[in-house]
């Protein structure tokens, strides 16, 4: 007998289109405020461990420091655990509004590397009596496909999924859902690329939109920049979390603190 495999670029012609977006965050002044303080504190601490111990031995804290950036973009709670009054997150402001008023009818998937804002986005939905799905790492498999299958029901009215991209980005099919967030920026493209695609595959009807949310003058756009840069490496080399790290120079890092 025969087997009839197609290739992806071949299915992808019978499908819906699918438009990619980067959307730009402006932080109001108290998260920016914040976000420029933590940024000179990291900046002054690693570049005086890259002076004293060299930059091989100075990446775990590198990583660190960026780390505590790019959650601070998302969720400046991450970091500023101790504030009295919570510091806005204006990329859950501009999701928040998404869900509420401008996509009332859709379906939506929203993925962070982190697992807060999505406990945050949660709280937020839970006040605002909007039924939503949330899985991460520390969710059974068998209660994650539950709900997918729960989500893919033509009568199912919770319209928002909200999960971590190591969790979502592969082995599921989310075709129910015609938008999709990308909270922050991730090393690898091809990771980002296949969260997304988890609804544009064969069962699609709509049209997809992907967002990808990127605080503007932050370490987010930076991180957009190199990865056009490194764009061989990102997608032919990296398979693992942050290892594009390995593959820089100190002038990066410079440019991503800049």
């Amino acid at each position: 007998f025969f087997v009839l495999r197609r290739t992806k670029s071949q299915v992808e012609k019978d499908l819906p289109a699918k438009t990619e977006i980067v959307q730009f965050i402006e932080m109001n002044q108290s998260q920016r405020d914040g976000y420029e303080l933590l940024k000179s504190t990291i900046k002054s601490s690693l570049f005086l461990q890259i002076k004293s111990e060299g930059l091989s031995k100075s990446k775990l804290s590198v990583m660190h420091g960026i780390m505590k950036l790019r959650q601070y973009c998302s969720s400046p709670s991450i970091v500023e655990e101790n504030q009295s009054i919570p510091l806005e997150s204006m990329k859950e402001e501009f999701l928040m509004e998404e869900i509420c008023n401008a996509l009332s009818s859709n379906k939506i998937l929203i993925f962070s590397q982190f697992k807060q804002p999505l406990h945050n986005l949660a709280s937020r939905l839970t006040q605002e009596q909007i039924p939503y799905f949330h899985f991460d790492g520390d969710i059974d498999l068998k209660d994650r496909m539950d709900m997918v299958s729960q989500f893919q029901k033509e009568d199912c009215q919770t319209r928002v999924f909200l999960m971590t991209i190591q969790t979502g980005n592969s082995g599921i099919t989310l075709t129910a859902a015609d938008y999709v967030f990308l909270m922050d920026p991730w090393w690898n493209t091809a990771i980002e690329r296949q969260a997304i695609d988890r609804t544009h595959r064969i069962g699609q009807t709509k049209k997809v939109f992907a967002y990808r949310l990127i605080c503007k003058d932050s370490i987010e756009e930076k991180i957009l920049q190199i990865q056009s840069r490194k764009e061989a490496i990102s997608d032919e080399l990296i398979s693992e979390n942050d290892s594009i790290i390995k593959h820089m120079k100190e002038e990066d890092f410079e440019f991503l603190l800049s």
